[in-house]
Parts: C-alpha cells; structure tokens; sequence
C-alpha cells in the first residue's frame, strides 16, 4: 500500500484588525442616523449637531430646574418682594427665617413625620402584596393562576374614581369586623398596598427567572417559603427597588384618598395641609414649606439615582 502524502492543513484566513479609526467609521455607518458618517467627517455639521445638542441640553435643564430654582428664589424672599418682582433671578437677601417660621408656624415638621409614615406603611405592605402575590402567580401556578391573573389585570381597567365611594365606605365600616380605620394611616396603607400594577410588574419579573433554580432548590429539600426568601428575594433586588419607588413616589404625592380619611390635623400629610394652610399663611412661608417638600424626594433620588439606574438596567438581566 502506497501511503497518500497528507497535505498541510490550511490555515485560516484571518483579516487584519481594524484600526481604531476604521472600527468607529463602521460603527458610525452601521448605525442607523439622519446624519451619516460621511456628513460627520464635515466640521461644519459637527459643530451645528454640537450646538443643537447644547441648545437642547440647556432647553431640558431650564425646564427641569428652573421652576425648582424660582420656588427657591421666592422661598427666600420677602412676600412684598415676590409679588413685585415675580420673576426676578435672585432674591436682594435670603431670609433663611422664612424655613423656621414655616416649621414653628404651621407645624411643618409634624406634617412630614405623618407623610414619612405613610410612605413607610404604603412602601412595607406594597411589597409584601406585590412579592407574594407575584409570586404565587409565577411560580407556584395554581389551576387557577390563569383566572387570578386576568381579575388583577381587569382591575387596571376600572378607574380609581369609580370604586372610590365604596372603598370610603368599606374603611369607615369594616365588614365582619365593624371597625372605623379613618384618621388612622392603616386607612392609607391597605389600599395602597393592594395595587394591581405592582403585582403584575413583579410576576412578570419571577416568571423571567431560570426555573432551573427552582428545580435545584426542591431538589435540596426547600419548600416554598424557602425558596421565595432565599432564592427570589435575593435575585429580585431590581424589580424590589422600581416598585419601592413607584410606591413611595405615590404615596408622597397623593392627595384625594388621604384627604378623605385623614381629616384631623394631627395626621394630615404634607399632600393634604399645605393646601388647606395657604390662604391663612404669609406667601413666603407657605413657598418655604413647599420648597421643603418638594426638595425632599428630589434630593433623595439625587442620592439614590444610581441604584435606580442600575435596577432598571439590569431588570432583564436574568432573561438573557
């Protein structure tokens, strides 16, 4: 037998590498644009795309900051001050006593302590609903899951106007029990708590989690409870932050539901009172008080915007 010479194995053809250059003019050209690459090599249309990004940039923040800066402005002023010259940038003189007599006047920290508490209540009891019940429907899936999940979803459908004169009268008079929650934050944290949307943006999350872990979990003897606390919880950090903040973003700034069952002063929040005190306080203590109000959650997102990026970011995450 005569042995075949076996030829060499060809080698693959392997393209240059791209230069930096090159690999950002392809990225541009892929790109889908009004402008192309080649209208941006022009240093005429790079500095009219830089200027209308600045235009629009500086457009977006006077819309966004202004009003915030003027309430600041008019906050510390005097009233006579304010009303003659409403739109001038800064006041002759900050009168910081304006925020002190809005605290020793009308009660403002008492109003934010009953506003802290309902955001508490409402944000606690918003997530143990909306955590157990999505995960019942995703993840436990009973029979009748199917028929659960489009009652919670017809429920969007029917605006909060509508149920409101049989809510008000089911939280004066509780049925079977024949209790009155009003003028108590329970009255505020039970209807809140049980938000449909919240319920199914959390089952969508559960239903996008591997059920490879599940298995491995009953595999290793977890029963439910365990699986929910120490498996889901743990990997639903995201979807736990953007409900948490749709629910204390609600409850700050709610005003009708808490106006109907916290009529007494001393559980008003700051959505209820700072209405109800404007037309007996000085104009620049009641725009102090709503500066103090207002500055408050934005300063809290400003603090936390990261985390919130990052949960919305990475909401998807364990689809991929």
């Amino acid at each position: 037998m005569t042995r075949l010479d076996v030829p060499p194995a060809i080698a693959p053809i392997v393209p240059p590498p791209l230069s930096r250059r090159a690999e950002r003019r392809n990225e541009l050209a892929s790109s889908r644009s009004i402008i192309s690459a080649a209208d941006r090599r022009s240093p005429r249309v790079r500095i009219v795309v830089i200027v209308f990004g600045v235009l629009v940039l500086g457009g977006l923040v006077v819309i966004s900051v202004g009003p915030l800066f003027w309430l600041f402005k008019a906050a510390t002023s005097t009233t006579t001050e304010t009303l003659a010259q409403p739109l001038g940038l800064w006041p002759s003189s900050l009168h910081w006593e304006n925020f002190a007599e809005a605290f020793n006047r009308i009660h403002f920290g008492g109003y934010l302590l009953n506003t802290l508490w309902v955001c508490l209540g409402t944000w606690f009891f918003s997530l143990i609903v909306a955590t157990t019940g999505g995960y019942a429907l995703a993840v436990l899936r009973p029979r009748y899951a199917k028929v659960i999940e489009a009652a919670v979803l017809a429920t969007l459908f029917v605006p909060g106007v509508i149920s409101l004169v049989s809510l008000y009268l089911t939280i004066v008079d509780i049925p079977l029990l024949g209790i009155n929650l009003v003028n108590t934050f329970w009255a505020v944290w039970l209807p809140a708590s049980a938000n449909a949307f919240n319920v199914l943006l959390v089952q969508r999350f559960f239903a996008g989690i591997p059920g490879e872990l599940y298995e491995a979990a009953e595999l290793d003897g977890a029963g439910p409870i365990r699986v929910f606390w120490s498996i889901v919880l743990p990997l639903s950090k995201p979807i736990i932050g953007v409900v948490s903040l749709l629910s204390i973003v609600a409850a700050y700034k709610d005003f009708l539901w808490p106006l109907l069952v916290l009529p007494a002063d001393s559980v008003r929040p700051l959505s209820v009172a700072l209405p109800l005190l404007e037309s007996g306080t000085d104009l620049s203590v009641f725009l102090a008080a709503l500066f103090a109000s207002i500055v408050i959650p934005v300063s809290v997102f400003l603090i936390f915007q990261r985390q919130f990026i990052s949960a919305a970011g990475t909401s998807g995450a364990l689809k991929g």
